[in-house]
């Protein structure tokens, strides 16, 4: 009975019933590490799903540190993790080194009387060294911590690899906030269909959003025509009040934002042999002639010339033997930028768009964007 009881002391533990797997380290020893593939969309709110960057899923690897390769045999690469919450301020660098004393001692449990702070899929199963994280959901802010931030931290879970070091892996450090600030959160990446207090550095009903929407400007597709058509008249809206840093800001997740795909043909009369191509916001896309496409970052700037302007109903709309295309907005009716260009135009296989009128002396016809079919120039 006692050499019995002493070789249950030295068998492996069991794990429903079958021994746990006997898991292997790596050349150097303890070199087994857990790692994020994937970043975090942020800011994560309470009740909303914790996402990657532009939804995107959120996967693990098991790697060998010494080679940097991913482990994709051996009983380490089906092993299952826990999903655990740590603290902010736990080890800012992702290269140091850590004991899994330490790792535990910084995990987040919820507050006496709340409900499990992370709720959802809190298990993951590696296949061939990778996992994905499920659907995950925090129930309360960050706010009381010490830190006032959050990480995601992953595991070896209970049973599995025992007595072998496989370093856990943590995402960056980040900030949940109350549901209720989703309403005002701003959108990553905005639509173009969104109103404008989405974007960054405009808040919902402050008073660079009062100031826009006087004059017009209630969408992101509307503020980003703006910045191609006249960038000053905008800056000159916001005021002093942005600084340039809150500009490049603003700007810099405003152009962020997917086009549609709509394109707009402004022919230069009703034969329309002559034509030029612009997106949804007004970007120059290019010019057509023939069967030849000349794309607008093949254009040198002595065919494409002149900066947005105020329409000036006394010059005249078109030189023909300067070969200027005055091109306009069809919506506004007036005259946003002047071409100088060296060839002459014309518009080929191109079927009816679902707009098609008279503006300003000019054809304008609407397209999607695999509706015009052109053959490039080069």
């Amino acid at each position: 009975e006692e050499v019995e009881r002493a070789l249950a002391k030295l068998a492996p533990p069991r794990l429903n019933g079958r021994s746990s797997p006997k898991c292997l380290e790596g050349p150097g020893g303890g070199s087994l590490q857990l790692r994020f593939r994937s970043r975090l969309s942020l800011p994560l709110y309470t009740g909303g799903k914790v996402e990657g960057e532009q939804g995107a899923a959120i996967h693990i690897v098991l790697v060998d540190s010494n080679t940097a390769h991913v482990v994709t045999t051996g009983p380490e690469a089906s092993m299952k993790l826990d999903v655990v919450v740590l603290e902010g301020d736990f080890s800012n660098e992702d290269d140091e080194d850590w004991t899994q004393e330490e790792f535990d001692s910084h995990l987040v449990k919820e507050r006496p009387g709340k409900r499990p702070l992370l709720t959802g899929d809190l298990q993951v199963t590696l296949k061939e060294g990778v996992g994905t994280l499920g659907d995950l959901t925090f129930t309360d802010n960050s706010s009381w911590i010490r830190s006032r931030k959050f990480r995601l931290g992953l595991k070896v879970a209970s049973g599995y690899c025992e007595g072998i070091r496989v370093r856990e892996a943590k995402t960056e450090a980040f900030t949940v906030k109350d549901h209720r600030g989703e309403l005002y959160k701003k959108h990553y990446p905005p639509a173009l269909n969104d109103e404008v207090w989405r974007l960054e550095k405009i808040g919902k009903d402050g008073s660079f959003h009062k100031r826009l929407s006087a004059e017009g400007i209630f969408t992101v597709e509307d503020f980003l025509r703006l910045v191609v058509r006249d960038q000053q008249k905008l800056r000159n809206i916001l005021g002093s009040g942005m600084s340039n840093k809150m500009w490049e800001a603003l700007l810099d997740h405003a152009k962020t934002c997917v086009l549609s795909g709509k394109l707009y043909v402004y022919y230069t009369d009703d034969s329309r042999n002559s034509g030029v191509v612009f997106n949804n916001i007004y970007e120059l896309n290019g010019l057509i002639s023939g069967e030849q496409y000349f794309p607008a970052d093949s254009l040198s700037d002595s065919q494409k010339e002149g900066q947005p302007r105020t329409y000036n109903p006394n010059e005249p709309r078109r030189k023909k033997d300067d070969k200027t295309v005055d091109y306009v907005d069809a919506f506004m009716g007036r005259i946003i930028l002047s071409l100088k260009i060296r060839y002459l135009l014309a518009v080929s296989n191109i079927r009816p768009g679902q707009l098609d009128f008279d503006a300003a002396g000019l054809q304008v016809s609407e397209y999607e964007e695999a509706d015009l079919r052109l053959s490039p120039c080069f």
